[in-house]
Order: C-alpha cells, then structure tokens, then sequence
C-alpha cells in the first residue's frame, strides 16, 4: 500500500484498500476506484479516496465529482443503481464527456455501496471497476456477484467503522495502492529472466503506471540514442525531447487505461524508423524497441480497409485533441442554435476531414435542418420538413450511431435511399441529451472514407457535446422569444392618431443575454386637442420587471387627463400598495395642442430633448423627482413649456444614451445635436431609426432602448396621413431591427 496515512490517523482506510485491493483482482478488473462523500452534508461532492491500478496522474482530474455531474460513479451514487459501460462506443453514448477524456478501450461497472437488498444508501459511497478492453460488452454471473461481494465487503466496513465513532474520510488526494504483487522469483529464475531478456533482437525497458522508466537494457539505451542513466526514472517524453508529441503520449494513455497492446512507429532525429510495441499489465508496460522499417504501420485488423477505397488514415486521437477541446470549450459559449452550428462546423469539418456537416432534429415526426456547413442551400431547403426517414429514422429511434464508408454500404443498408448531396462516405451521429434524442448530427465525405473504431468513438463524444449544446440553445432560444414577445405584448402595438400631430417610436431588446427589461412608452389620446405621451424604465431585466412594466401602463392610464404631477403621484401610491421590490423612472407628458403648451413632470427619468421650431434641441431642465415605488408620499413638480407646430419632443430610456464608462450628458449632447441637424420636415420613423443607430456605434448595448419622437404640425399637413403616424410594424419585435409603433 502506498502512502497510507498512520493508523493513528485513519485506522479504516488500510482496511478499506486492502478490501479494495483484493476484490479488484477477484473481479478480474485492471483499476478499481472508492469514492467517499464530502464530510459536509451540504456539499453535493464526492472525492476518489482509494485506487489500485491507476497512476496519480490519470487519477488527478477524476479525484472530486459533484453529485450532479454526467459521470457514472455520480449516476450510480445518486440513482441507487449500477452503471455498466461495455466498450468504448458505450461510453461515449452515453457519457460524451468522459468518452472525450478518455477515449480509450475499457468497460466499466459504477455501483453505489449498499449491502445486498437495500433500497437505501447508508454510506453515500462509489465503488469503480474497470475491466481491459477485450472484455465482453456485458458483466458475467460471476463477475455480476464478485461486484456485489465487493459491495458488501466495502460497505460493512463503512458502517462498522462510523458506528465505532470513526468514519472514513476522503483524503486531501487520492492515494494510490499497489495491486496484489506477482510471485518473486528466486536467484536463478531471475538471472535466467535477464539472459532471455538480452537475447531478445532490438532493445527492451518498463515503464511503471505512471510512465516512468524503471528497466532499461542497453540496446534499447542505443536505439533511442541516449545513456542508461539519463533515462532510468525519467519519463520518455521528458528524457528525450523528441519523444515529447501528444501521438506517443496517447499511445501510453492508451495502452494503461485498455491493458491491451499497441504499436506504433515514430521517426528517431537521425532519420530511422523506431518501432514500439507495448504490453501493459496492472504493474506497469513492457516496451520493446525494434529498428521499423520505412513502410507506414500495418492497420489492425478491425481498421483494414475495404477492397476498392484508398487507404485514408483516420485522424489521430492526439492530433485531433486541442481542436475538439477548443470544440468543447465555444460551445458553452453558444447561446443560440446557430451559434451551435456554426462553431461545431469550424471545428469538426476541418478536424476530420469531411466536406459537409448539417444539424437536423426532428419536430412532429418531420426533418428541421437546425444548420448546415457544406451542403447547398437549396438541397438542405428540400429536406427541410420532409417526412423523417431511412438512416435518420433509424438513429433517432434507436439512439445508435451509422457509418457508411462508400455508397454501397448505404444502399445495402436502406435500398430506397436518394443519394443527392454528392457525398460517398457518411457518419449520421444520435444526438442524446438528458437521456433522450434531440436530433442527428450528419457528416458527409466528399470520397470513401474508413471509420476506424478510435474515430467513431470520437465522434460519438462529439456528438454528445454537441447535443447538450444545442438542447441548452434551442431551450434559450424558445425562452427568449417567450420573454421577448411578453415584453412587447404589453407595449402599445397601434399608437393613436390624432390630428396635427405626429409621433413615432422604436423599442430595441438588449443585443446580449436573456435578460427582458422594463422599458415601456405610451400614446393617450384625450380628445382631438389633447394627447398624453408617458415613457418609463422598471428596475431589473426579467420577467417581473417586464409584468410590473405592464401595471405602471395601466395606472399612467386609469390617471390619464389629470395634472403630470397629479398622474405621477396616483401611480407612485398604487406601486407601493402592490410593494413589487422594484422601482420604476417615469416621464409623463400631458400636451394641449390647441393652448400649444405641453406639461411634463419626472419621477427620475432621463431629461426630454424639446426642439423649437426652426430652433436647436435643448435638453429641459426638470425637477427630478423620486423613483416611483419607493415612497407613497412622494410629490412631483410640472414644468410648462411652449408646444408651438413645428416643435419635436424626444423621449427616451437610458439605454438610447448610456455606455458603459461614457459620460451619459455627453451621449445626451450628441442626441440632441442629431435632432438639431436633422431637417425641418424630415419623416419622423428616419430621425428615430438615425438615433437608435446612433446608440450602437460605441460599446455594445447592454440595456433595452424606447424611444418616443412627438411633433406638432400645422394645419397645412392636417390632411396627410403620413405625417400623421408611423406605420404598424413590418417584422417581429425582438429582431435586429427596431419595432415601429
């Protein structure tokens, strides 16, 4: 046992990976794992205590899990059930995260430690068998009842160590055991190892679990073209910087996670070939080192290719690993499904050299093309919302992945098959979130291509990444228009009309985040002379912010007619009757165009731009005011100003003139400047859209932006209804342009 605390210490944790140590070996598994809960109960952790057969290094990344994370040993300890993953494939189904990590040959069996027959789970703890590569896919009997003999072992041992008032704790690391050692052999058999060593052509070393050298012959010092000494207890990578490639990293990973042998040939600096042939065991790898010839390594026998298509070699596990990584790191930056699709595509179609890639996912038993990267649009327009069928059909029902190396495979598989698109060589890939299919990811080959098992594992990973990806996308996307359309469902849709005058307005979502505003504005006509305009900004971006927008719009209205000051208290009053937590600024209007004078009064919103006719902007100087919702006894002071035809008013929310580290009167400055300049008769809906562009020629916006234009005409436009109103809107409110009231 390694670097075991004293008994004084943690008497328990011998005992423990003795027991650990023992049932790995009964079990036939090459790597065995206990996991302990966090001595908190509040902390939802669990922490890799023991291991056997398992070096520090690939032990590091895995030494604390949360309880929620897509892992197996977290599913088994939360579900009270045995996860079992038969095979590389498996794995990267069903735990893309792991099988990215770890995309190597093994099975593996995660159970929760439980004595026989409990349906409760006393002790909160994991047990992790792995098996070498060549297991079956499935557990034996026997090894079904070795697991739960473990099982039963691990968890009396638990138990009777907290009812003795000395729980087992997780270690600050995971400490490493050593596996049941082999038989020594005496002085003979060892001499007579060592002369079989030295007669064997080529040069032969060790490696331990964690890669380092610990046996070396000469020949093999000769061959990698350095002395015994500089290499015994080094890493090779390390020793020799020619060595150090994630290729021959990956073939070491490989070799200790599988237990199976590997092969594989790498240039020396002098510009022969070496040969490397790797035994590994659950004490360390046997390496021997042969001069290799010239010739590209034979392919195994499960990545032959076919009579009739080029030999095309896969893409690497190592080579491929920072372009998938950089994969998995964007795509938790994706808010949106295209934002899936286009940083899948950069990363996947150029990494294993396919010519096309689409995102399909099916809707009422029909084909949507979320995004494509290769294909023709026309082509991909033509099987959006067709029937879903043949290979498609075929990975949604049965969650399992398709490759088709040439066309013929395809056609064998599904004879009724159009091929269309030009391709000769298909991956279609499930994509599996949350347990259950969201769709298919298809990559395409402009030529035959051959999917050795290491890259259809790959993949399968990729695949699901992809898939969490673009479940979290699209859910974002159906809750932002949600928001967004009960944002804009209680803005105005129709301002009136009314004679001799003219109003426009634009309302503009933040450019970033799902966060809805409060930001509102309003037209009230009072009678044929007289109009009220009120625009307002509630505290917050979310969904109460945007419902509590809506009441402050039917209290402006129930008040509508009365004194500005008169209007702003009443609403103020009924805010904190209702006691939302939020606050809201207000601006409210009350124009007699008749008198040519207009009242306005601000419970501390941003200052209007009045523009006399013929006249520059100026910005009017008010009286504050309190934010409404804070106190019921608040008062408000009016200001009368001249409203003569030809006079433009501008109201607007912050998020038309504040940016982040701005000054916000400069940023007034400019608005005003740009409603100065703009000329006499200019149509309203051009001025407005002129100034919401304005806004976003600096930092991008992070707030909502309403925006009301008010101008009075004479009487010699009375006539024209063009100059009248703005139109209704011609498109969706939350897209990229402004709406249009």
């Amino acid at each position: 046992m390694d670097n075991l605390p004293g008994r004084d210490q943690n008497a328990g944790r011998r005992e423990l990976g003795e027991a650990l140590v023992e049932s790995c070996g009964t079990a036939g598994a090459s790597i065995g794992m206990l996991y302990l809960p966090d001595p908190d109960p509040g902390r939802r952790v669990l922490h890799l205590t023991l291991t056997t057969g398992l070096s520090r290094e690939f032990a590091a990344p895995w030494s604390r899990v949360g309880l929620d994370d897509p892992v197996p040993v977290a599913d088994a300890v939360r579900e009270r059930r045995l996860v079992w993953l038969g095979g590389q494939e498996d794995t990267a189904r069903r735990y893309p995260r792991l099988g990215l990590v770890l995309p190597y040959d093994f099975a593996l069996a995660a159970a929760p430690l439980t004595a026989a027959g409990d349906s409760a789970d006393p002790t909160g703890a994991g047990l992790v068998f792995l098996w070498p590569g060549s297991h079956e896919p499935h557990l034996s009997a026997r090894e079904h009842q070795t697991l739960q003999s473990a099982r039963d072992h691990l968890t009396g041992i638990l138990l009777r160590a907290a009812g003795e008032g000395r729980p087992a704790r997780p270690a600050a690391y995971p400490v490493v055991l050593k596996p049941l050692p082999p038989p020594t052999p005496g002085p003979a058999e060892a001499a007579a190892a060592m002369a079989f060593i030295r007669r064997l052509p080529g040069g032969n070393c060790a490696l331990d679990l964690n890669g380092t050298i610990t046996f070396l012959t000469r020949e093999a010092a000769d061959l990698l073209g350095a002395p015994v000494s500089g290499l015994l207890g080094n890493l090779p990578w390390e020793a020799l910087p020619w060595m150090d490639t994630p290729v021959i990293e990956d073939h070491y990973r490989a070799a200790a996670i599988s237990r199976l042998p590997r092969t594989f040939t790498t240039p020396h600096p002098t510009g022969r070939q070496l040969r490397f042939d790797l035994y590994p065991d659950d004490t360390g790898i046997s390496v021997r080192i042969t001069p290799g010839s010239d010739e590209p390594d034979e392919p195994t026998a499960s990545a032959v290719p076919r009579p009739g298509l080029p030999k095309e070699p896969a893409p690497s596990r190592a080579t491929a690993l920072y372009p998938l990584m950089l994969l998995a790191a964007t795509l938790t930056e994706a808010a949106h499904a295209q934002d899936v699709v286009e940083k899948a595509a950069d990363q996947l179609v150029p990494s294993f050299g396919a010519q096309a890639m689409a995102l399909l996912v099916e809707e009422d038993g029909r084909l949507r093309v979320v995004g494509h990267r290769g294909y023709p649009a026309a082509l991909m327009a033509r099987y959006d919302g067709t029937p879903v069928r043949a290979a498609t059909t075929h990975v949604l029902s049965t969650t399992t992945p398709l490759f088709f190396g040439d066309a013929d495979e395809l056609l064998a598989a599904h004879p009724s098959v159009l091929i269309e698109d030009g391709m000769a060589a298909w991956a279609f890939l499930p994509l599996i979130a949350s347990n259950r299919p969201v769709g298919c990811l298809v990559l395409a080959y402009s030529h035959p291509h051959t999917f050795a098992p290491g890259e259809r594992a790959v993949l399968t990973s990729i695949a699901g990444l992809i898939a969490q990806a673009l479940d979290r996308a699209r859910l974002y996307d159906t809750t932002h228009q949600l928001a967004h359309s009960l944002q804009t469902g209680l803005l105005p849709r129709v301002l009136p009309r009314i004679p001799r005058f003219e109003v426009t307005a634009r309302y503009l979502p933040a450019a970033r985040g799902l966060d809805i505003g409060g930001d509102f504005y309003d037209l009230i006509r009072i009678d044929d002379t007289t109009v009220a305009a009120a625009i307002g900004d509630v505290q917050g971006h979310n969904v109460s912010a945007a419902a509590l927008m809506g009441q402050v719009r039917t209290a402006v209205h129930a008040s509508a007619g009365a004194s500005p000051a008169e209007v702003l208290a009443r609403t103020n009053r009924l805010l904190t009757d209702l006691e939302p937590g939020l606050f809201t600024s207000c601006l409210y209007v009350h124009i007699d165009l008749a008198a040519r004078r207009a009242q306005l009064a601000s419970a501390g919103h941003p200052p209007p731009l009045l523009r006399h006719a013929r006249g520059t902007a100026e910005i009017l100087g008010m009286p504050p005011g309190l934010l409404l919702g804070i106190d019921p006894e608040a008062s408000y002071t009016a200001v009368d100003v001249p409203f003569a035809p030809g006079s433009l008013l501008a109201l607007y929310t912050d998020g038309l003139v504040e940016v982040p580290g701005g000054d916000i009167e400069e940023a007034i400055g400019e608005v005003g400047a740009l409603i100065t300049a703009a000329p006499e008769r200019r149509p309203l809906g051009d001025l407005a859209d002129e100034l919401i562009a304005h806004s976003g020629r600096g930092a991008p916006r992070t707030d909502d932006i309403a925006l009301l234009l008010l101008r009075s005409e004479g009487p010699e436009h009375s006539q024209d209804p063009e100059h009248c109103q703005d139109p209704e809107p011609s498109g969706p409110p939350s897209g990229s342009r402004p709406r249009r009231a």
